[in-house]
């Protein structure tokens, strides 16, 4: 088994394009693969985190998996050299993602580090703690997700940073965009939902 990003391995990613989905991977399937090999190649990244939540303050621990079986099935589900699973926030000791972020960029301050999340999560953003330090402190790539894209872009969190938007012809770079710096990407859409896979388990149990 390859080993996972952790506190000291910041000489390894020196230089490097590193992409970031967080969440709670419960479970991982394959819609994060899906998104996580088009960000590779549309956002020319180096790699993809699979931060792996110890738990998400917005969500309800009940139901959650515990964290090495989400870990163990993350990494059976990513199964590609440039995505790596990791629950660095665990050994961090950060709960929020902002917080989370200002220490990875203490730690491995030669990284260029892009957050990756759904349109979806770019409409309840303004509900995250000091959620706009996000934007400034990274670069931010936005996935199409089914419904959500349209509120997502007239959202607070879209109007917020309108200016600093960046187009589809320059998502190549994004990563080395002076903060704040975002960009919508419109990927092909994929069906699998986390919530339906646990709710078809519980049927078959």
């Amino acid at each position: 088994m390859k080993r996972a990003p952790h506190l000291y391995s910041g000489p390894l990613y020196a230089g490097l394009a590193v992409g970031i989905l967080g969440g709670s991977f419960n479970p991982a399937h394959a819609g994060h693969r899906h998104i996580s090999l088009f960000a590779l190649k549309a956002l020319g990244l180096d790699r993809v985190w699979w931060m792996v939540s110890p738990q998400n303050p917005l969500k309800s621990a009940s139901g959650m998996a515990s964290l090495p079986e989400r870990l163990a099935e993350a990494r059976a589900v990513a199964a590609h050299p440039r995505i790596e699973v990791t629950a660095i926030e665990t050994a961090l000791g950060t709960r929020f993602t902002a917080d989370t972020l200002a220490e990875l960029q203490r730690r491995f301050p030669k990284t260029r580090f892009v957050w990756l999340m759904g349109a979806d999560n770019l409409r309840q953003i303004p509900h995250w703690k000091h959620w706009t330090r996000i934007f400034d402190s990274v670069a931010v790539a936005v996935f199409a997700r089914p419904t959500y894209s349209l509120s997502a872009l007239s959202g607070k969190a879209a109007q917020r940073f309108t200016r600093r938007r960046v187009s589809v012809s320059g998502v190549k770079g994004l990563a080395r965009r002076r903060r704040p710096a975002w960009a919508f990407l419109r990927n092909p859409l994929h069906p699998a939902s986390a919530t339906a896979i646990r709710q078809a388990r519980a049927a078959g149990s």
